[in-house]
């Protein structure tokens, strides 16, 4: 595997307080990867540290084999685009697109040949005599992007590009920036707290806690194995449901004293004697009616509220003494009040150790 980024033992303090703290990353050559979490969590700030936008405390920066730790942003081979679209009001599409280009020196043909090329990529041709203000949001960023595709360079670093555009315009430009890295295959960083964009954009995701990396892997991985709790909890919508309880062979007893059979579950490691533990399940993987008949583990349950999500329907019930969401086709008539068998196979499920939160 070509390595196009390599972040070695990295650690960033702002005074007393630790930020980043011996992170390691290697990212491939053409990968896609998100850096998901919270906000505060260290995402964009590891993102600036790539960029050289801030002065790491420790670790080094490779890009392309490149020690790039102490070097100027426009001598990194990267393209950044922010959150904000940051473009010169005054100035046209062209010349918002050209200027670093022009600064830098670069015979007009070359300038007008990159521009060309990046306006037809991005589909932006009949706005390159436009200002900012006659523009979209959309429209903004997508020029905010070219800005970055005219430098022509081997990596791209996005921080969240998109968290100002309303819902709709997100999924249309979440779809270009995809099609975008199809076509360019160049290596892309992107930053970003929605778990929407990073499950459907990540080749692979770091998903990231108080400056330190839980999680590495691709999206399925991501959400159908999560390392720990914290993973668990913080990918899918609704969130997993979690049933505290104990661990005793080949059955999981709830606190209220429900029993889970967890035979056909794949743990990571040998477990023995009873174990304090957590049973995640997630709300798509709750059956409901004749489809619960076949489950390992299957109960009577009382809707409490009903949610109609147009192809889909959510719904509150409580299993085992928890109160749990489970998700279930819009074809299936369901009303608050009514009694329901539900089950599920904790074999789509997951198990962590109640003390240190890891996968069992």
């Amino acid at each position: 595997m070509q390595t196009s980024v390599s972040i070695k033992d990295l650690s960033l303090n702002f005074g007393s307080v630790k930020v980043l703290e011996h992170l390691n990353l290697d990212i491939a050559k053409g990968e896609f990867i998100v850096l998901l979490g919270p906000s505060g969590c260290g995402k964009s700030t590891l993102l600036n540290c790539i960029a050289g936008l801030l002065d790491v405390s420790d670790g080094q920066i490779f890009i392309n084999g490149k020690n790039v730790t102490w070097e100027e942003p426009k001598d990194r081979g990267i393209g950044m685009v922010f959150q904000s679209y940051a473009l010169y009001p005054q100035m046209s599409v062209e010349r918002n697109l050209s200027f670093g280009l022009r600064v830098a020196g670069m015979p007009k043909a070359e300038i007008d040949q990159r521009v060309k090329r990046a306006s037809e990529i991005l589909q932006i041709e009949p706005l390159l005599n436009r200002k900012p203000a006659n523009l979209s949001g959309g429209q903004r960023q997508r020029v905010a992007i070219g800005r970055a595709l005219v430098r022509d360079v081997d990596v791209f670093l996005f921080d969240e590009p998109l968290s100002n555009l309303d819902a709709k315009l997100r999924s249309d430009l979440r779809v270009e920036i995809k099609r975008l890295h199809q076509r360019l295959k160049n290596t892309m960083i992107y930053v970003t707290h929605d778990q929407i964009e990073a499950l459907t954009l990540a080749d692979r995701i770091a998903i990231m806690k108080n400056g330190v990396i839980q999680q590495l892997a691709d999206p399925h991985t991501i959400y159908n194995k999560p390392v720990n709790l914290y993973v668990a909890g913080f990918v899918g919508s609704p969130s997993m449901n979690f049933i505290e309880g104990t661990l005793n062979g080949p059955t999981f007893t709830a606190a209220d004293g429900t029993a889970i059979p967890v035979g056909t579950y794949d743990f990571v490691g040998a477990t023995s004697g009873s174990t304090k533990a957590i049973l995640g399940v997630r709300p798509e993987h709750i059956f409901v009616g004749e489809a619960a008949a076949d489950m390992p583990f299957k109960t009577e349950a009382e809707i409490e509220i009903v949610e109609p999500m147009g192809s889909e329907t959510l719904a509150w019930t409580t299993v085992a003494g928890v109160s749990v969401t489970f998700r279930c086709s819009s074809d299936i008539d369901i009303h608050a009040g009514d009694k329901i068998q539900v089950g599920f196979d904790i074999a789509r499920g997951s198990l962590f150790d109640a003390g240190t939160e890891e996968r069992l």
